[in-house]
């Protein structure tokens, strides 16, 4: 006689119930956004560099030990905020197809790095050129 609570052979019981944690996929996030941190702190660099050489006499007596260190400080803090992405991923990713969510990384990516653009070009213009002597 069967009896109505058969498992499917290989189940070892019934199946486990979905929770948002298991639609999360931290791996996936990962592998879109760190590959993308190379990329973004080359073009902030970049932007740094052109401040520097297309005002270089200006910038010259800035270079010290202690300016330098100020730059690492503020590069480490730049892609601190790299990190902020993550904060928007997570949910992201509980509402948006697969499709749907590598369109929306890429332009999160895009509109954060121009953000993050413009405000390394107004620091720059606005608080460290102007008392460089």
């Amino acid at each position: 006689m069967e009896t109505s609570n058969r498992t499917q052979a290989g189940s070892s019981g019934p199946a486990p119930s979905s929770s948002w944690g298991e639609n999360l996929n931290f791996g996936e996030a990962m592998r879109f956004w760190e590959p993308r941190r190379l990329l973004y702190s080359l073009i902030l660099g970049v932007a740094v560099v052109i401040w520097i050489v297309a005002s270089w006499p200006h910038f010259r007596v800035a270079f010290s030990f202690g300016n330098l260190l100020r730059l690492i400080g503020l590069g480490l803090i730049a892609n601190a905020f790299y990190c902020a992405a993550y904060l928007v991923d997570i949910p992201l990713q509980l509402l948006a197809s697969s499709a749907m969510r590598a369109r929306w990384r890429w332009g999160l990516w895009l509109l954060g790095t121009l953000l993050a653009l413009l405000i390394e070009n107004y620091w720059i213009a606005d608080e460290i050129y102007p008392f460089v002597r």
